[in-house]
């Protein structure tokens, strides 16, 4: 018999991955290659190998992506400020297309025919996944078990893994879908997919407390920043895997980041979770409030038209576009001067400014004081207003002469 052909599965040792193992070798007789990417899951990567090999996998590569993750996507994406929809902060989203990355790498590195993935037919990441590939790897095959086997719903997942002894880390009874990473934590399902009902917040948080149990008095942070870059926490220079680590722990804490959201899958119907990211929302807060102060009003009003576009393409998995790149080529220019200390008070879920300071500050204590000055002259406002407000004055002439007509 001549050598089997190998496929590389994106694995986490969830419940959809722990199954795909024997359903791959049971229906294509595979040899499967498991790729488990360290985006800061923690102690969901214990024991990982030895459940891999037992579920008949030939090997498992555990790659730490973490140090890439952060400084090729999450900044990327937190520089250009993208939030989807308003409140998602993109962090299952930008851990795809590192971890497609990864498993294209790993399959050319072992001669697979295939990648295969977890992703259900009905949600974004079977895209994200897919359009890295296509990008990376345009002839490598795609299996996506969802869309093709008899499995149904997370209950028969359930049944058919306990009727071949593998060890699940969910039951029918606590029955959410967890994704987590260094930037954030999902939840979905259980009470979730009914959008009238409140988040049982305290079965579901996991990085941090609910506002009503966060601190009765204030924590202050400082955050330092270069060219839109997060450097240092209270003064203090931390790489960056440990500076969001830091936050994550101090945003947790005080109840920061907690998310009840009803979005739009890129696939047409809504969802509903809660998503924790203690860290990036204290990021995206600093990072705003020193753009508020460094940037020119025309950068920063445009900026904003691209960080929608730019979440979308995020949320839709197309990372590794030219619209992408081209769009963080302008980012990166918007950058330049978006240096200098942010300082924030957090208190039971809020975040509230508490001063910012730059050597790119564009405010100017002269031009915009109250008191008197001598650098701007009030009367020159007259002809500015005569000249802006003149196609509104002529359209009211125009409005009022048709009116004073005999009809």
């Amino acid at each position: 018999m001549g050598k089997k052909e190998k496929v590389v599965l994106a694995y986490s040792g969830g419940l959809d991955t722990s199954i795909i193992i024997p359903w791959l070798k049971e229906n294509y007789n595979y040899e499967v290659i498991a790729m488990a990417a360290d985006v800061g899951q923690g102690e969901e990567l214990d024991s990982l190998h030895e459940k891999a090999i037992k579920t008949g996998a030939s090997k498992l590569y555990i790659e730490d992506l973490k140090e890439e993750f952060v400084t090729q996507y999450i900044f990327p994406t937190l520089k250009a400020g993208a939030v989807y929809e308003g409140k998602y902060l993109l962090g299952t989203s930008f851990a795809r297309p590192i971890i497609a990355k990864r498993l294209v790498e790993i399959a050319k590195k072992e001669g697979a025919v295939a990648i295969a993935h977890g992703c259900t037919g009905k949600g974004n990441d079977q895209v994200r996944f897919e359009l890295t590939v296509k990008a990376l790897a345009p002839e490598m095959k795609i299996i996506a078990p969802w869309r093709i086997w008899d499995i149904r719903s997370r209950e028969d997942a359930i049944d058919y893994a306990m009727k071949r002894n593998i060890p699940v880390p969910v039951t029918k009874k606590d029955n959410y879908s967890r994704d987590r990473n260094l930037w954030h934590l999902s939840h979905e399902g259980s009470e979730l997919e009914d959008p009238s009902l409140e988040p049982l917040y305290d079965n579901i948080l996991k990085l941090s407390v609910t506002p009503e149990k966060a601190p009765d008095k204030p924590t202050y942070i400082e955050i330092t920043f270069e060219q839109g870059i997060p450097v240092a926490i209270n003064r203090e220079k931390l790489e960056p895997v440990d500076l969001i680590m830091k936050l994550n722990k101090i945003g947790g804490e005080n109840g920061i980041g907690i998310i009840d959201i009803v979005e739009n899958r890129l696939v047409g119907m809504k969802s509903r979770g809660v998503y924790e990211t203690p860290g990036g929302t204290i990021l995206y807060a600093a990072h705003r409030e020193l753009e508020l102060l460094c940037l020119d009003r025309d950068t920063l009003h445009y900026k904003d038209i691209i960080s929608h576009r730019f979440a979308e393409l995020v949320y839709y998995g197309q990372w590794f576009t030219p619209l992408r790149e081209a769009l963080s080529a302008f980012v990166d220019v918007t950058q330049r001067n978006v240096t200098g200390t942010v300082k924030l008070k957090l208190y039971k879920g809020n975040i509230i400014p508490a001063g910012t300071t730059s050597p790119y500050s564009l405010f100017d204590e002269e031009l915009c004081t109250f008191g008197e000055d001598d650098v701007y002259n009030q009367k020159d406002a007259e002809g500015f207003i005569n000249l802006f407000g003149l196609p509104v004055k002529v359209q009211a002439m125009m409005k009022k002469k048709n009116m004073e007509e005999p009809k």
